[in-house]
């Protein structure tokens, strides 16, 4: 009996008996083994560029998947702010986001302004002077100040102390679970959170905006006239042809928007945050960098629309004329 066994086992396959030894003792047998017994070639790696081609296509993919949530997140905000987000209850919770987005952002948003007149002032008073022109710098100062660097200046503030202070506490919040915590007791936290946050952005930029317009205006002024001896009465009057309604409108308007994507986009990186103190540090630096990125964008988009629809409306007029 045992010798037809040994009989037997002699004749099976060679193939057989490795499976056999692979499937019950794997540490003995792994596969670079295997293949080295049997003087197998190892799998090769995909070449270079296919590698390359298959990240691009997985950072792509996600990069829509992100786009996506993001849009759905603001959605949801939306939604929420038309569910009765005007309501005293509701609006209670928007006045403490108010004091820390505007209140506390007004010593930082004044002396930006201020400091960016005075350059303003001193960089353009050598070549209007090489042309005879420094009457009329005025002009060009206030409605530079008005039109693009007073909001975007403002904005980019914001963002860089408000909104990453937004991420950073929401992050924190979805670290420690207490986001979940909030769905348990029934509360959306886009509503209890986001809404609030969000509607003191939006309200607050652009009074932080006229609060960085004029103190860039007095910056030039002290400057032009004070400092480098340019006449007072023509420096305003030559102020007030260049800046009307339509620039002053212009900017508050585009702060508005500034503040929607800096406060949609600073609660979305919270929310969104990867796992621990590292996690919440890198979202606080994507939401300050794609917040600039939004500005600078939709900054570009508007100029080009108000500049359409000022000579729709009032035709191909000069700074002065």
């Amino acid at each position: 009996m045992k010798k037809g066994a040994v009989r037997n086992h002699k004749q099976s396959p060679p193939a057989l008996y490795i499976l056999c030894l692979y499937v019950f003792s794997p540490p003995l047998f792994h596969p670079s083994s295997f293949a080295s017994a049997f003087r197998l070639p190892p799998l090769l790696s995909p070449p270079m560029p296919v590698r390359m081609i298959e990240k691009l296509g997985r950072d792509t993919q996600n990069l829509l998947a992100a786009f996506g949530d993001f849009w759905i997140f603001v959605g949801r905000t939306f939604l929420w702010m038309g569910r009765g987000s005007f309501r005293w209850k509701n609006l209670r919770q928007v006045l403490p986001q108010m004091y820390e987005v505007g209140f506390r952002s007004v010593p930082v948003i004044s002396i930006t302004g201020a400091f960016i007149g005075m350059v303003l002032a001193i960089e353009a008073y050598t070549q209007f002077k090489a042309i005879g022109q420094e009457h009329r710098l005025g002009g060009i100062i206030n409605v530079s100040v008005v039109k693009q660097i007073g909001p975007v200046l403002a904005a980019v503030m914001l963002a860089g102390r408000v909104g990453g202070a937004l991420t950073a506490e929401l992050g924190t919040m979805n670290v420690t679970e207490q986001l979940d915590a909030l769905r348990v007791m029934g509360a959306d936290p886009i509503r209890v959170l986001v809404v609030p946050r969000f509607l003191a952005c939006i309200v607050l930029l652009p009074v932080l905006t006229i609060f960085s317009d004029f103190l860039g205006v007095i910056g030039g002024w002290l400057v032009a006239v004070k400092s480098l001896g340019v006449p007072s009465e023509p420096y305003w009057r030559y102020s007030a042809v260049a800046v009307d309604n339509w620039q002053i409108m212009e900017g508050l308007v585009k702060a508005m928007f500034f503040g929607a994507a800096i406060g949609l986009i600073s609660c979305y990186k919270g929310f969104t945050c990867g796992a621990g103190a590292q996690g919440v540090g890198r979202a606080c630096t994507d939401s300050f960098v794609t917040s600039f990125i939004a500005i600078i964008v939709l900054n570009f988009f508007f100029a080009k629309l108000a500049k359409d629809w000022y000579t729709a409306i009032y035709g191909l007029r000069g700074l002065w004329s």
